[in-house]
């Protein structure tokens, strides 16, 4: 399809307003129970937007995932809980710019995994854009201050990413399947187990309303991106759309810097410079396309 890198800008687009919108809704929901809630609003936002297609489109050509397809859809879901949460985690002790660019570590970890498991190329320039995006997120999380010491809390957003780097290469598996139901499913699954773990821990939500935003938020960050995340994998593989989709860290920086004004340091914009050439690297070939 030759405008499929459309369907990962939207995707881009529509998960960039997870790491600003979240770091606010962490102030009054814990970070287990956010993530379930950003999930379950993907889930069922989605899953009424499927039931609306059904009705409208009586002769669905999209195949239906089967049973062969259950082992990926099982570790995408197990996948899926573990990776927001670790997200979530690392937000609630930084400030969601410098996460937000550190998921673009998620290049790397997508890459590698389907340069090892799924035999993806990775040419000369896609190979330099990773490890100038690895060095980026190294610089992100390192304290500069006290001498040089490693940010801890941002363990949390690497362990994140490489989550979601074998998630991307297990719905590759399957991206040729109704992304629809692929998305109600992570989003439905995914999310009741992130809640199933907040409750046991004993995490709960005082003010409700909240609840309703972290669906909103879910349904657009997650359920929109997620569907047009799966379209894009199904034409141009899982380490083209991630290169694609790195532009979601640079649209929830300058979101965040509107939102809540922090001061940039010269290790952001030092960091944030060597990201950008590390992406563009990483992209150039596919854009030329």
């Amino acid at each position: 399809m030759k405008f499929s890198c459309i369907f990962a800008i939207l995707a881009a687009c529509f998960y960039a307003l997870n790491a600003p919108f979240s770091k606010i809704l962490l102030s009054e929901i814990p970070s287990t129970l956010l993530a379930g809630l950003l999930y379950l609003g993907a889930g069922i936002g989605m899953g009424i937007v499927y039931l609306i297609r059904r009705r409208i489109i009586k002769n669905d050509k999209e195949k239906s995932l089967d049973k062969k397809d259950l082992k990926y859809v099982v570790m995408m879901i197990l996948l899926d809980i573990i990776a927001p949460i670790m997200l979530l985690l690392s937000l609630k002790s930084n400030n969601s710019e410098s996460i937000a660019l550190i998921n673009n570590f998620e290049i790397v970890a997508t890459s590698l995994i389907a340069y090892l498991f799924f035999k993806e190329k990775i040419n000369f320039k896609l190979g330099l854009g990773i490890i100038l995006v690895t060095i980026a997120s190294i610089l992100l999380s390192v304290n500069f201050d006290n001498g040089i010491t490693f940010t801890t809390s941002c363990l949390f957003a690497f362990l994140a990413c490489i989550s979601w780097g074998f998630e991307n290469n297990c719905t590759r598996s399957i991206s040729d399947k109704d992304p629809f139901q692929i998305v109600v499913l992570k989003g439905i699954f995914s999310g009741l187990g992130s809640i199933v773990i907040g409750l046991v821990v004993g995490d709960v939500i005082t003010n409700y309303i909240f609840i309703i935003y972290a669906l909103i938020l879910g349904f657009i960050a997650y359920g929109m991106s997620v569907f047009f995340y799966v379209l894009a994998q199904r034409y141009i593989g899982a380490s083209k759309t991630s290169a694609y989709y790195a532009l979601a860290p640079f649209i929830s920086v300058l979101i965040s810097f509107i939102l809540f004004n922090n001061p940039i340091s010269s290790i952001f914009v030092l960091a944030f410079v060597i990201m950008i050439i590390g992406i563009v690297l990483v992209t150039i070939d596919d854009l030329k396309k």
